[in-house]
């Protein structure tokens, strides 16, 4: 996607500085081009907090997700964890606010975070992990630059899009639902929920709770309903917690209980652990796979949540050409870098950020308010920590329901559709591999497509892709029957 195909023709609002600007304006509307675009300071100010109050849940999702052990057994910790995600969302945002002068407002993805959890720290260390997140954000910048990454959207089918989303949905719902105890791995079945056919302790019923309470705000079309369900859970587990009613051993993450003040320093003890190379155990057919599925996972909402947000504050035009769009994808990009530098996973742009659009917001101020309330929680990470990993987990949940809200847009009626659907869907939380979940459904859709005598209708992309993941499936008997171990 070339700048000149991103952007509309150059106006007032995006001239240089020979550009003459009407006198009694501040600096401050100057640059943010805040009068033009027909918005306040108090509104984008207004816009940022709301922004920041719908996406302040990730600071707790996100070291859940990330909480797991590497090859080598070592984790990361909850409180580095913690600063490394404020850090990374307030760094990032700050440079949209800045520099890309847009309402969008970057943190943690959970799909990328899903990834590196359940498919990357199993096979290599957690600096390791961080380096893939690296180049796959080193990936989706030159694609911007190179305008290849419309050219790959383009190329895959709009169905498969969807399902690509809605399967990322299921499985981070999974995710959920296993990190606070509600399903578990069976004896007689695969998966059984709780540990025995039944829920089992305190935390998981106050899971439960949370998530309906969550769902029936959401339903009333309550502003902040995640992060209200959040807090209301973490309030009736302290409670009981303090009144001895929980063994403080049943919470999986820790008692909820605050350990002395409320304020500390943030802890940077993982920021910079980076590593490229001492892949031989993987394989560079799996590294390569490996980041193929992280540009996946933090690709194909991106582009549409950008055009989104930009068309709600009514930046963008019928074609999607808003002011700063390259910037804001190529910053979007750099988010996969950022935050695997800052050891908190690939940043991408968040749909919350069309909160705060709600509220008035239509300039990069509203983003810069949003990043210094992120970083104003680096130094609040005890506070932080004292929520449960089980009542976190509820968001996942929720957050899976609301992308799994994409089915509306597929045509189950025509099985050429519905068929790689239902497969990207189901296959990535059933195997836990977005990769899997991908793959299924382009090689699905390939072959539906011969069978109908439309190969015609595939692409030069998709057969590409078909070819890469037949041997994706394939590579175990591959490497067996050319005697590679």
């Amino acid at each position: 996607m070339t700048q000149q195909s991103l952007e509309p023709s150059t106006t007032a609002e995006d001239a240089g500085e020979g550009t003459r600007i009407p006198a009694g304006r501040s600096w401050l509307d100057r640059y943010f081009h805040i009068s033009k675009r027909g918005s306040t300071v108090a509104r984008e100010v207004r816009g940022g907090v709301t922004t920041f109050m719908a996406m302040a849940y990730i600071l707790l999702l996100n070291p859940l997700i990330l909480s797991g052990k590497d090859v080598a057994g070592d984790t990361l910790g909850q409180k580095a964890l913690i600063t490394a995600t404020a850090f990374a969302a307030a760094f990032t945002t700050l440079l949209m606010g800045f520099f890309g002068k847009v309402p969008l407002a970057l943190a943690a993805g959970l799909s990328v975070s899903g990834v590196l959890s359940s498919q990357v720290a199993p096979q290599m260390t957690w600096p390791q992990a961080m380096g893939m997140c690296v180049m796959y954000g080193v990936v989706i910048m030159l694609l911007v630059v190179t305008g290849l990454r419309e050219m790959i959207m383009n190329a895959i089918p709009l169905a498969l899009k969807h399902a690509i989303t809605m399967g990322i949905g299921l499985f981070v719902a999974m995710i959920g639902l296993v990190k606070a105890g509600f399903v578990h791995q069976g004896k007689a079945t695969p998966v059984t929920l709780g540990p025995a056919g039944e829920l089992a302790g305190w935390p998981v019923l106050i899971f439960a709770a949370t998530l309906l309470v969550i769902f029936m705000l959401q339903a009333r079309a309550v502003p902040g309903a995640i992060l209200i369900g959040i807090v209301s859970g973490t309030v009736i587990a302290v409670l009981l917690n303090a009144l001895g009613v929980i063994d403080p051993r049943q919470w999986a993450s820790g008692a909820p209980e605050l350990h002395g003040s409320a304020v500390s320093m943030p802890d940077f003890s993982i920021f910079g652990k980076v590593e490229f190379g001492g892949w031989g155990q993987v394989g560079a057919m799996t590294v390569g796979m490996i980041v193929f599925t992280l540009v996946l996972a933090g690709f194909f909402d991106a582009m549409a949540t950008i055009i989104g947000v930009g068309t709600e504050a009514k930046l963008a035009d019928e074609q999607g050409r808003m002011p700063g769009l390259s910037k804001a994808l190529f910053i979007d990009g750099a988010g996969g870098a950022i935050g695997g530098v800052a050891g908190a996973s690939g940043q991408t742009v968040f749909v919350e950020s069309a909160t705060g659009v709600g509220e008035g917001a239509r300039t990069g101020l509203s983003s810069v308010v949003t990043g210094l309330f992120f970083a104003a929680c680096l130094f609040f990470t005890p506070l932080t920590a004292i929520v449960p990993g089980e009542v976190a987990a509820a968001a996942l949940v929720v957050i899976g329901a609301m992308m799994m809200m994409n089915a509306r847009h597929v045509d189950w009626a025509d099985r050429a559709t519905a068929i790689p659907v239902f497969l990207t869907v189901v296959i990535m939380p059933f195997t836990y591999s977005i990769t899997a979940g991908v793959a299924a459904g382009v090689i699905s859709y390939v072959a539906i497509k011969i069978a109908q005598s439309k190969a015609r209708e595939i692409g030069a992309f998709m057969w590409g892709l078909t070819v890469i993941f037949l041997v994706y499936f394939a590579l175990n008997p591959i490497q067996s029957w050319m005697g590679v171990h």
